[in-house]
């Protein structure tokens, strides 16, 4: 199920930081949950900066509906395991990339989808190489998620390309993928979900 998205990546989650998650399960679900509401949020951003879109409004209302539920869903999984709410900072994942993003249409748009892409393109892939070290129902949780973040990514893509020219998206992603690539390499202070190997 997870060729593509490896082919696409480039590069595999790094076993340090596998480590680091099975070491701060408190974190790993509070920055997950974090991550599913932001990801929701960016669709919902989309919809409303690109209204006259109606490809885009559609499939990321869709998108935005499961993200949100799966927020609900870690929001259980996070009161049964008594973890204590609190707010975290952000890792620099998400951020690193939106610098990326270019300043002018169409540009902006396209690297908005693509960037979005990479994102949902890497939680499958950590969802995948989380899975078989958790425990049943974590493991099973996240073995789940694996389908829809995957379908998520190739939603991204399929509307990069319905708005986008086939050559510039080609090569934004080479532009793109190298530093997605650093940021889940390089070592980071703080262990989040999107975060490096810490250091």
């Amino acid at each position: 199920m997870l060729s593509d998205i490896h082919a696409f990546l480039g590069t595999a989650t790094p076993q340090s930081w596998i480590d680091a998650a099975l070491s701060h399960p408190d974190i790993l679900l509070l920055d997950h949950k974090n991550c599913e509401y932001k990801a929701a949020s960016n669709a919902i951003n989309l919809m409303a900066k690109y209204q006259e879109k109606e490809a885009l409004v559609f499939a990321l209302a869709r998108l935005a509906r499961e993200e949100l539920a799966h927020y609900e869903q870690v929001m259980k999984i996070i009161k049964r395991r008594g973890v204590e709410l609190r707010p975290l900072t952000a890792s620099r994942y998400a951020t690193g990339l939106r610098k990326l993003v270019r300043r002018t249409a169409p540009g902006m748009m396209i690297d908005i989808l693509l960037i979005s892409a990479f994102i949902e393109a890497r939680s499958c892939e950590r969802f995948g190489a989380l899975a078989p070290h958790l425990d049943d129902e974590l493991g099973k949780f996240y073995n789940g998620l694996l389908k829809s973040e995957r379908r998520h990514y190739q939603g991204y893509l399929k509307l990069a390309h319905l708005y986008g020219d086939a050559g510039d998206i080609a090569e934004r992603i080479a532009v793109i993928r190298p530093v997605e690539q650093a940021l889940i390499a390089d070592p980071d202070t703080e262990f989040r979900f999107h975060s490096g190997p810490t250091a």
